[in-house]
């Protein structure tokens, strides 16, 4: 987007997760892996909570950021799908999305339940302004990407 507004104005959250379509387009642009879009259709309904930044310009919405919380609502919460689009990156909407996060699993999670994230590239250096830490030193990140027999 070559004429992104700098005005914080021009930045409005809608606390609701995106449709599969603008998540796998956000997901691409920021550079993150796919997901199918049988599993969005799945998985987007069944966040615990959501945010998206939509930026406004000219009478014109898009939206530019997004981010969730999946989890079982009371043990475990997953923050998952920060992403902001390129253009718009550099202005503290990481920040926002992370803030809004942060404050709904202060608001809503029980005493001592997990919150966990992965962080890709130098995004730690977000996450930590938020309190994440890595892990103790003897847990390792694990990840499987289930294929279906064919």
């Amino acid at each position: 987007m070559k004429n992104a507004s700098h005005d914080d104005n021009a930045y409005r959250l809608i606390f609701e997760p995106p449709d599969a379509e603008t998540y796998m387009r956000l997901r691409r642009e920021a550079g993150m892996n796919a997901r199918s879009a049988a599993g969005a259709a799945l998985g987007l309904p069944n966040s615990l909570f959501a945010v998206q930044i939509v930026h406004q310009l000219e009478g014109k919405s898009e939206t530019v950021g997004m981010g969730r919380i999946v989890g079982d609502g009371g043990c475990f919460y997953q923050v998952v799908d920060i992403a902001v689009q390129p253009a718009h990156q550099g202005r503290g909407l990481g920040k926002r999305i992370m803030s809004e996060i942060r404050a709904y699993i202060l608001r809503e999670a029980p005493e001592n339940a997990f919150v966990s994230l992965l962080a890709d590239g130098e995004a730690h250096r977000l996450y930590a302004q938020f309190g994440f830490k890595p892990t103790s030193p003897h847990a390792i990140g694990m990840a499987w990407y289930p294929q279906p027999n064919r």
